[in-house]
C-alpha cells in the first residue's frame, strides 16, 4: 500500500483537501497501463500505473490533456499529478462517471472536435515528443506538413519496422510511397490541435451525454488525420460525421488521404503487435500507389 499512501498525499497537497482512499479498485480496458480507481467517501480519481522508466510518457499525456482542455471545446479528464511511487510511474486524472451516447451526443462530439481543430499554431508538430500507444512519437516542428508526415510519421514507423525484421516488400513499397507524398497530400492544411489517437476506444460519454476524449497523442497537424482514425476501427456514427462536416467541411481528396494517415497507425500496430497487420499495411500502400 506504500504507493497509494504517497499518491494520496500528492492528491491531498495539490487539491488542498485531505484524501484518504479506500482499497483501490482495478479498472479494465487498458492494454498498456495498469488502471486503478481511488476513492474516499467524497471523491474519486483515476490512476494509471506503469514502469518508472515510462514517467515521461505520463508527463506528455498530462501536457496533451492540458492543451486540449485549454481550448474549452470537448471535455477531457483533467490531470491532477504524476510522479513515481514505490518504483512505479503514475498519472492521476479526474475520474468521470460515464454514461451512454446517443445521436445527440454524437452530434455534439462532431461539433466539439471541429471546434478543437480550429485551434492552430504556425508550425506542424508540438513542443515535445509523446507516445502513440507505447511507441515513442517524435513531434519535431516543421513548416511543411509533407516533410513532417514523411519524416516524423511514416518514415519513423518504416525504420522501426525494418529494425523489427519487416524488410523486403514493405520497405520497397514504403520508399515508393514516400517519394509520392506531394501528389497524395494534395491540399494545404493548417496545423490544427489534434488528439492524435482518436479511435473509438478513446471516446466515451458522461452521465449527461457529453463526449469525453482521453489517452491522447497530441500534436498540431492536418485535422484529417484525426478524422481518418475515427474511421479506422469504427465507433463513430453518421451523426458525428454530419455534424463535423457542417461545422467545418473537408477538402476534396480526403477519401485518399485518410488511407495515408491511417497507414501510420497500422504500421504502428505491426511494430507493436506483429505480422498480423502486415498484409493490411501493404494493401493500403498498394491502394495509395495506384492513386498516383
Amino acid at each position: 500500500m506504500g504507493e497509494w499512501t504517497e499518491i494520496a498525499e500528492q492528491i491531498s497537497g495539490l487539491t488542498g483537501e485531505p484524501f484518504n482512499p479506500q482499497p483501490p479498485q482495478h479498472v479494465g480496458g487498458g492494454c498498456i497501463n495498469t488502471t486503478i480507481k481511488l476513492s474516499d467517501s467524497k471523491r474519486s480519481f483515476f490512476v494509471k500505473l506503469n514502469d518508472a522508466s515510462l514517467l515521461d510518457m505520463f508527463v506528455a499525456e498530462s501536457a496533451g490533456l492540458d492543451a486540449m482542455a485549454a481550448t474549452q471545446t470537448i471535455r477531457v479528464p483533467r490531470p491532477v499529478c504524476s510522479g513515481i511511487a514505490a518504483k512505479q510511474a503514475y498519472l492521476v486524472l479526474e475520474s468521470i462517471e460515464m454514461g451512454h451516447g446517443g445521436g445527440r451526443s454524437q452530434e455534439m462530439a462532431g461539433r466539439q472536435l471541429a471546434a478543437m481543430h480550429r485551434f492552430t499554431q504556425e508550425r506542424f508538430g508540438w513542443s515535445r515528443g509523446n507516445n502513440i500507444g507505447s511507441t515513442p512519437q517524435s513531434n519535431t516542428e516543421s513548416d511543411s506538413w509533407v516533410d513532417f508526415w514523411r519524416e516524423q510519421r511514416l518514415g519513423f514507423q518504416l525504420e522501426l519496422a525494418a529494425r523489427n525484421g519487416y524488410g523486403g516488400s514493405l520497405q520497397r513499397l514504403g520508399e515508393r510511397l514516400m517519394d509520392r507524398f506531394e501528389q497524395l497530400i494534395d491540399h494545404s492544411p493548417v496545423p490544427s490541435l489534434l488528439h492524435g489517437d482518436l479511435w473509438g476506444g478513446n471516446i466515451a460519454y458522461d452521465k449527461e451525454g457529453a463526449p469525453v476524449i482521453f489517452d491522447p497523442a497530441v500534436y498540431y497537424g492536418d485535422r484529417e488525420a484525426d478524422l481518418a482514425m475515427t474511421e479506422l476501427f469504427g465507433g463513430f456514427g453518421n451523426a458525428f460525421y454530419a455534424a463535423y462536416g457542417e461545422a467545418w467541411s473537408l477538402d476534396p481528396g480526403y477519401s485518399v488521404r485518410k488511407t495515408l494517415y491511417n497507414l501510420y497507425h497500422i504500421l504502428n500496430h505491426v511494430n507493436l503487435f506483429g505480422a498480423g497487420y502486415l498484409s493490411q499495411a501493404m494493401g493500403m500502400m498498394d491502394r495509395l500507389l495506384a492513386e498516383v
